[in-house]
């Protein structure tokens, strides 16, 4: 069974993708580790919104809009990372701490991974739906990921410091997880931005390289 990019002219329907079960299956095991094993059920929760949106809204358009293979393990990464920050909240998160000691930094940085990926991961897939999707000029799937990523990320600190200040006040502070830095929110928009950045480079690059043609 071939494994699908942005440009494959044919998708695999659900019932006959080895992959996409894959994937889900990957994802939902992950998931309910999350679940069963974590610190804090009140940020458990919180964290997860993404997840309850987005999973139903991926189901609910696949039967008219399929993503590509390469698309969906990528959304499969992001929600894994997502989910397993949210197991621990993500300014305690084990794998933060080790990568903190090994790199002898003052902080756990697995917020900052996690934003990275936001835009690192999630940017193919947009440029996907806008060019196979909507039918947009390529130059238009190009930049659009690359300012959505950036929008996306700033609106969502601001809807960390709705959570933060206005609406949960007792989960706050584990759901920012700014760990001291006044310029966590900035930076975190610069990584996702940065992130958005070298996947549509590395995407254009090996287009060049390999000369694939895109409608």
């Amino acid at each position: 069974m071939p494994f699908t990019i942005a440009i494959s002219k044919t998708r695999t329907p659900f019932g006959q993708n080895i992959w996409l079960k894959l994937f889900l299956v990957v994802f939902l095991i992950i998931w309910a580790s999350t679940f069963a094993g974590t610190t804090d059920m009140s940020n458990w929760i919180l964290e997860n919104v993404l997840v309850f949106l987005f999973l139903p809204f991926l189901m609910i358009t696949y039967k008219r809009y399929q993503f590509s293979d390469v698309s969906y393990l990528l959304f499969c990464i992001y929600l894994c990372l997502h989910v397993y920050g949210s197991k621990y909240t993500y300014a305690e998160n084990p794998f933060g701490y080790w990568l903190q000691e090994a790199t002898h930094s003052s902080r756990n940085h697995y917020d900052r991974i996690v934003h990275f990926s936001f835009g690192f991961l999630l940017a193919y897939p947009m440029r996907e739906m806008f060019l196979r999707w909507l039918s947009y000029p390529k130059w238009v799937s190009w930049v659009l990921p690359i300012e959505i990523t950036l929008s996306i990320s700033a609106f969502y600190e601001l809807i960390e410091w709705a959570v933060a200040d206005v609406f949960f006040k007792a989960q706050g502070d584990a759901y920012l997880g700014t760990q001291g830095d006044v310029w966590d929110a900035q930076k975190d928009i610069m990584l996702a931005f940065s992130g958005a950045i070298l996947a549509t480079t590395i995407v254009t690059v090996v287009k060049r390289v390999f000369n694939v043609y895109e409608k």
